[in-house]
């Protein structure tokens, strides 16, 4: 019984509970509509934040943090919000340095390159060293008033892994892929102490109030499909078996559609799909049962308004509107015109069979 009653609260009460619905695979009107990355880069209101406190100033300011969450609900009424944040709290929490350089993006001066580093990494006290997180989970709790439910998010360990090894972001992470191949073994000890940490991270997240939870796995699709077994989503399954009692759980890895069929039958509530594979085919290869997320390529808000339009309301047939989350398949872009945004949006709320 202790279990339901620590569950059952997130969702009650949300006047627009459409994305949990979605989550659950029920019949709706319409899809529900958010964008990864939504808190953030492309909006002015952000950019005057941005302008007054360094990247972990704004993650570790809970009134900041949470500020920035609601604002693209304000502008646009999305049917979810995402908690801003970042996927590198977690090394920073496990004992590993990482800065965000303006103009360069995430340095780790002290990469982990062998068994004594991974010895050196720990796992941490999430309640104290993430608690400004969840501080941030309940005063974004109190902004969004019940209106839509709350996204906590995690990177996958693998994903994790790639930049704590690399130091940096990579187009190929060769680097964190040599650590995997020449020293296996630490390699599965730096992933399981991450996913240790992920999912004691993310069940706090649940407890301060998130109504879901996803994990990217951005750099997934850097691994052959039997690497990725091996270094990636046994982790994540990890995660899903841990979190899927307490909430529903998405799994998203881009450029991992060959992998959809195994994850289908993880046990998340829906996985995310990137704009390399189709509808089509990821309904297919995940056998039609499950809800999907995405897939429209961010590049193309930067088409014009009306044609932004046709292509969602084209995306939306071809997925269906039932177990469907429209979305990017990746996170918005820097660039994207706000009316372009605002396209997306309403394409999604003016849709009708």
């Amino acid at each position: 019984m202790e279990n339901n009653i620590n569950k059952i609260p997130s969702s009650e009460g949300i006047r627009n509970d459409l994305f949990l619905r979605a989550l659950k695979g029920e019949t709706v009107n319409r899809p529900p509509v958010w964008m990864m990355r939504q808190a953030g880069r492309y909006l002015p209101e952000f950019m005057e934040i941005k302008a007054k406190y360094d990247f972990f100033t704004r993650c570790q300011t809970p009134e900041l943090a949470s500020e920035i969450t609601v604002q693209p609900i304000r502008r646009y009424g999305m049917d979810a919000a995402i908690l801003f944040s970042d996927i590198l709290v977690i090394p920073q929490a496990m004992n590993i340095e990482v800065q965000m350089k303006p103009n360069f993006g995430p340095y780790l001066p002290n990469p982990v390159r062998s068994q004594k580093d991974v010895d050196n990494v720990i796992v941490p006290d999430v309640t104290i060293a993430l608690d400004y997180v969840y501080q941030a989970i309940k005063a974004t709790k109190e902004k969004l008033n019940n209106e839509i439910p709350l996204i906590g998010f995690a990177g996958s360990p693998w994903t994790i892994l790639c930049y704590c090894v690399q130091g940096q972001g990579s187009k190929n992470f060769d680097k964190a892929k040599e650590f995997c191949f020449t020293n296996p073994i630490a390699a599965h000890q730096l992933l399981q102490k991450i996913t240790d940490t992920t999912i004691a991270y993310l069940k706090e997240k649940v407890k301060a109030g998130c109504n879901a939870v996803q994990v990217f796995d951005s750099w997934g699709g850097m691994l052959s499909p039997v690497d990725y077994q091996e270094f990636s989503w046994q982790y994540i399954q990890q995660i899903i078996d841990a979190l899927k009692d307490d909430a529903p759980v998405i799994a998203f890895g881009k450029g991992c559609w060959f992998a959809l069929n195994e994850m289908s039958k993880s046990g998340a509530s829906a996985l995310g799909v990137d704009w390399t594979c189709s509808a089509k085919n990821a309904r297919y290869l995940t056998g039609g049962n499950i809800t999907l997320q995405g897939n429209f390529d961010p590049s193309r808000l930067l088409s014009p308004p009306a044609e932004i339009k046709k292509m969602v309301h084209q995306m939306i047939n071809e997925f269906g509107k039932d177990k469907y989350i429209v979305n990017l398949g990746h996170g918005i872009l820097p660039n994207i015109p706000l009316d372009n945004a605002k396209a997306f949006v309403d394409a999604v709320k003016e849709y009708h069979v």
